[in-house]
């Protein structure tokens, strides 16, 4: 598979397979994620990987929205990884408050679509998730209160292979040289 050929199979997974996700998956996705670059190697990360069925189908309602049915999906996920910023270095808190930009953020980006591209090469489907209720997930998880939820992402085989053909901007459209 070439690189582009695993970016156009990286689709936000909704139906996962009544299927465990093996330790060895898991600890490959965590892998890529762990190598993904940072701001002066900050590595702003933390993964807190939830696999135990109690613990998972507690954190899964918390990202439920109370309103409407929205990520239910995340109910049938076997796994559930919260994405954590923790503790960026000097460097990359100076370049925040100089550049009004936190490269933590950026980061934490980066090694979450590097987690998400392991698990495609190795079968499995993700979802990235920036709705859930952060403060009762970090009590669940008891994640220190300093610390910050950024993202969850549900991890599981995808019930199907269906792969969806993407909707995106026209390359022309999103790109200029040397000028906007």
């Amino acid at each position: 598979m070439t690189f582009l050929d695993l970016i156009n199979r990286r689709q936000s997974v909704r139906r996962y397979a009544d299927k465990p996700v093996e330790r060895e998956k898991i600890e490959l996705c965590l892998e890529a994620a762990r190598l993904a670059p940072s701001t002066s190697n900050s590595q702003p990360w933390k993964f807190i990987v939830v696999d135990e069925p109690q613990l998972l189908s507690t954190v899964a309602a918390e990202t439920v929205a109370p309103f409407r049915a929205f990520n239910t999906f995340t109910l049938q996920a076997p796994v559930v990884v919260a994405v954590l910023v923790d503790g960026a270095n000097l460097e990359a808190n100076t370049g925040k408050v100089l550049r009004r930009v936190d490269y933590s953020l950026i980061d934490v980006g980066i090694a979450t679509e590097h987690f998400c591209l392991q698990a495609v090469e190795l079968g499995l489907g993700t979802c990235i998730l920036g709705w859930f209720d952060e403060k009762a997930i970090k009590k669940l998880l008891q994640v220190p209160r300093n610390r910050r939820i950024y993202l969850m992402i549900t991890l599981g085989y995808p019930q199907d292979d269906h792969v969806r053909p993407k909707r995106r901007k026209a390359l022309e459209t999103i790109r200029s040289y040397n000028r906007y």
